[in-house]
């Protein structure tokens, strides 16, 4: 015959994880330095010689339109 102790266990220490666990979790990310902008990693790229995002859809759809271009020559040829 198992012991009623261990059933009422049970349940208490679940209680106590599902407690504990978001607890830690949000001690912990109070603990953490939160990362500064200035820290970044790698070696930056002024924002003057990067393109931006619109020259880079430019130059994404020239590229597509040549591809397509070249496709439909070649069936054209076929």
């Amino acid at each position: 015959r198992e012991a009623p102790f261990p059933k009422m266990l049970a349940p208490c220490l679940l209680r106590k994880v599902v407690l504990t666990v978001p607890l830690v979790f949000v001690v912990a990310l109070l603990l953490v330095e939160p990362v500064r902008s200035d820290q970044e990693a790698g070696t930056a790229i002024p924002a003057e010689s990067r393109p931006c995002v619109d020259c880079h859809a430019f130059e994404f759809m020239q590229r597509a339109l040549q591809d397509l271009k070249k496709t439909a020559y070649n069936l054209d040829t076929r």
